[in-house]
C-alpha cells in the first residue's frame, strides 16, 4: 500500500474530531464531580441538602431554610437562666448544759447534734444560721458559759461548718457579752473555720454588708440587731452594756426609737449593694419580742417597708419561738417580699420543763429559692419550711441534744429518730404548736409563688440552664 492511501486512512473529518474532544473533556468533569460529592458526602435533593458520612446510610443533620429559622427563636423571648437555693435556720444558743454535751477528752465536739439536718444543710447552695453565743475563749480566766454572758467553744463552729452552713450571723444582743475582744475574737475564729460572718465587722475598712455570687445570682446580704443609740450611733447599747470607741461602727443596730435613721441606712446599704452587681437583697434581723408568737406592730411597719425600699427576703431571729411567714406587696405595687418574723430556736436548752415555755423548744429552717431571668430580674420562686424540734435525752450533766427535722410523717420518727413513746408525742405537739403558728401563711405564700411562677415560665418557656 502506498504512503499516500495510509495517510489517507488516518486522516480524520476535523468536525468529527471536534466532537470527540468535547465528549472527552466532558467525562472528565463528570467524574471529577462525582468524585467531589461521594468524598465531600452531599447529595442535592431539591432546595434541601442532607450532610451524610460517607458509607452510611442516615443522615446525622438535617437543614432546611425553615428549621434555620426557627433555632433562632423569639429574640424578645425572656428565660430563665439560673436559681439558687439559701436555706436558714433558726438561733444556736448554746446553754451550759449544750457545752458540757459536747465534752470530749481533747476537747468538743458537736457534730452529733446536726447530724439527723445535715442532709437539709449541705443540700441548700447557701446555708445561714443565726449564732446567739460569743467565742471569746478561756484567756484571762474567761469559763464557757451560758445565760447570761454566752460563750461557746470554738468546736461549735467547726462543728456547724461540718454540718454544711457557709455562714453565721454574729449581729445580735449576744455580740458583745464579752466586749470588743470577745466579739472580735469570735469573727475571728468563724472565719477560721471557714464560715462567712454578717452583723459585725472587724474594722470599719470591712463592708457591712455581703454579695455573694451563688450559681452566677449574685445575693447581697445584710445583718441588723435591735439596740439602744443614745448619743452616737456608733457606740450603742447592746442589752444593756455600752460599747466602747474600739467597736465604734462595727456592728449594725437599729433603734425602735429611731427608726428614720434606721430606714435611711438600709436605703443606702441596698442601693450599694445593688451597685457591687447585686441581683437580690435579703436582710436578716434580730427583732421582736420574746417567746411571743405573733409578730408585734413595729416587726410587721419595718417589714413592709424594707419591702418597699426592695429588699426580697426578710429572715427575723430573737424571740425564740417560731412566727408566721407571709408574702408582702410594697406600697406601690411594683415589689413584693418574703418575709420569715422569726424562726424559732434551732438549739437550745430551753424547755418546757424548765422555763416553763414549750414553745421555746421548736423552730424552724426556712428554705427559698431565688430565679434568675434573661432580662435580669430576680425573683422568690418558692419557699418551704421544714420545722425541727430539739431531742434532749439524759439529765443534770450527761444530756445529749439532737436537732430532729419534722417535716416527714410522724409515723417514721420512732424508728428514725429512736423515739420512745414520751418523745414521740412531745415530737408530735411540737409540730402541732408549729403549724398551728405558721401553716396557713405558709400555704398563702406558696400558693400564691407557684401561681406566678407557672404565669411567668409559660411565657419564658421553663428554665435552661444548668444550676439548680
Amino acid at each position: 500500500m502506498s504512503n499516500e492511501r495510509r495517510h489517507k486512512r488516518r486522516r480524520m473529518h476535523p468536525a468529527v474530531k471536534f466532537l470527540f474532544s468535547v465528549a472527552a473533556v466532558s467525562l472528565l468533569l463528570y467524574l471529577a464531580g462525582f468524585a467531589f460529592r461521594y468524598c465531600l458526602g452531599l447529595f442535592l435533593v431539591g432546595d434541601d441538602y442532607i450532610l451524610q458520612i460517607p458509607g452510611k446510610g442516615s443522615p446525622i443533620v438535617e437543614v432546611t431554610p425553615e428549621k434555620e429559622t426557627e433555632a433562632v427563636g423569639d429574640p424578645d423571648s425572656v428565660i430563665q437562666t439560673g436559681r439558687v437555693t439559701i436555706l436558714a435556720a433558726g438561733d444556736i444558743m448554746p446553754h451550759l448544759p449544750v457545752i458540757r454535751s459536747g465534752k470530749t477528752n481533747d476537747g468538743h465536739d458537736f457534730t452529733g447534734i446536726f447530724a439527723h439536718v445535715k442532709s437539709y444543710i449541705s443540700d441548700a447552695d447557701y446555708a445561714v444560721v443565726n449564732l446567739e453565743t460569743t467565742f471569746s475563749g478561756t484567756d484571762g480566766g474567761r469559763e464557757y458559759k451560758g445565760h447570761p454572758d454566752f460563750n461557746a467553744p470554738d468546736a461549735m463552729a467547726t462543728s456547724a461548718h461540718s454540718a454544711g452552713f457557709d455562714m453565721m450571723l454574729t449581729g445580735n444582743n449576744r455580740c458583745y457579752d464579752y466586749g470588743t475582744s470577745g466579739m472580735l475574737r469570735t469573727l475571728k475564729t468563724i472565719r477560721s473555720a471557714g464560715l462567712d460572718t454578717l452583723g459585725t465587722r472587724a474594722a470599719v475598712e470591712e463592708a457591712d454588708y455581703l454579695v455573694k455570687d451563688l450559681n452566677g445570682v449574685k445575693v447581697g446580704m445584710v445583718s441588723y440587731t435591735f439596740a439602744d443609740i443614745e448619743a452616737d450611733r456608733n457606740t450603742p447599747i447592746i442589752d444593756g452594756r455600752q460599747t466602747d470607741s474600739k467597736a465604734a461602727g462595727l456592728i449594725n443596730v437599729f433603734d425602735y426609737d429611731k427608726l428614720d435613721m434606721f430606714y435611711a441606712e438600709m436605703e443606702y446599704h441596698v442601693s450599694t449593694m445593688k451597685a457591687a452587681g447585686a441581683d437580690a437583697i435579703v436582710m436578716y434581723i434580730h427583732w421582736g419580742d420574746q417567746f411571743n408568737t405573733d409578730p408585734t406592730n413595729s416587726q410587721k411597719a419595718m417589714a413592709q417597708r424594707l419591702c418597699d425600699l426592695g429588699v426580697d427576703v426578710i429572715v427575723g431571729s430573737h424571740p425564740h419561738a417560731v412566727q408566721p411567714i407571709e408574702l408582702l406587696t410594697s406600697t406601690d405595687g411594683t415589689h413584693q417580699t418574703l418575709c420569715a418574723y422569726s424562726l424559732g430556736n434551732f438549739l437550745s436548752n430551753q424547755r418546757d420543763d424548765n422555763i416553763g415555755v414549750a414553745l421555746s423548744e421548736d423552730g424552724l429552717m426556712l428554705r427559698f429559692t431565688l430565679a434568675q431571668y434573661s432580662d435580669g430580674s430576680v425573683c422568690v420562686e418558692s419557699a418551704e419550711l421544714i420545722p425541727t424540734w430539739v431531742l434532749i435525752r439524759g439529765s443534770d450533766n450527761n444530756k445529749t441534744y439532737h436537732i430532729l427535722p419534722l417535716d416527714a410523717s410522724s409515723d417514721s420518727w420512732k424508728d428514725a429518730f429512736e423515739l420512745s413513746s414520751t418523745q414521740l408525742g412531745d415530737a408530735k405537739k411540737s409540730l402541732d404548736r408549729t403549724n398551728a403558728v405558721v401553716d396557713s401563711g405558709l400555704k398563702t405564700v406558696q400558693s400564691l409563688l407557684a401561681q406566678q411562677a407557672a404565669e411567668r415560665n409559660g411565657i419564658s418557656g421553663g428554665f435552661t440552664g444548668g444550676v439548680g
